[in-house]
């Protein structure tokens, strides 16, 4: 009895261990908290102000391709998206380098900046599958995947806060951020929710989702 108390402890040390070191390389997925402090500061945030430092910004963002269209999008979100790039919750070496000399004040007017802009919807999309639909409005409870409007709306709009505006959003883009999700080379979601989502997907299901937000208005 001895013996077998003696591994039994042993077992659960080592999974203690485990456990420890685990915590102890896992990354925050954002150093950002939603105090009232934070919401407060975004809420202030100057267009006018935002105007000006946006000027760098409408080359690369106002084309498409791989970079996303940021009219129209929630103060909320981009200011996050701004202050990961900072910090290093999100990498990408070209925004990393512009962020860089932004104060939270900053990011705050150019996140109000463009939240108030009308978007420039693109040329629509080809019509995306049903099976798109299905995941959008119903998702799919053998995989335990919630549908997608649960958090961005049937409309594509988004929430308050972190969930992002997508509707209209360039589909090159849209693919590209579910598949990196997917593969975990973006990792600043969240509680993890969008990667668990997206490795449940195919690369297919990730087009086609893609395509079926591109081609909605806001």
């Amino acid at each position: 009895m001895g013996v077998l108390i003696m591994k039994f402890d042993a077992r659960l040390a080592g999974f203690a261990l485990a456990l420890t070191v685990n915590l102890v390389q896992a990354e925050p997925s954002s150093r950002l908290a939603w105090t009232p402090e934070t919401l407060a500061a975004i809420k202030k945030g100057d267009p006018a102000k935002g105007k000006v430092l946006a000027e760098s910004c409408a080359s690369c963002h106002a084309n498409g391709g791989q970079f996303p269209y940021l009219d129209g999008q929630l103060a909320p979100y981009l200011y996050k998206q701004l202050h990961d790039y900072k910090d290093g919750s999100r990498a990408n070496p070209i925004m990393t380098g512009l962020v860089a000399g932004l104060s939270p004040e900053d990011m705050a007017d150019v996140a109000a900046y463009y939240s108030q802009q009308d978007i420039s919807l693109p040329a629509k999309e080809e019509k995306a599958s049903e099976g798109a639909e299905v995941l959008v409005k119903e998702g799919d409870s053998r995989r335990i995947l919630p549908p997608c409007a649960a958090c961005h709306e049937a409309s594509g709009k988004g929430q308050k806060i972190d969930v992002p505006a997508i509707a209209g959003q360039n589909a090159a883009y849209l693919e590209q951020t579910l598949l990196d999700y997917k593969s975990g080379a973006r990792k600043n979601d969240l509680y993890g929710r969008m990667r668990d989502i997206t490795r449940q997907l195919s690369e297919d299901e990730i087009r086609q989702l893609a395509r079926y937000y591109a081609g909605l208005g806001r």
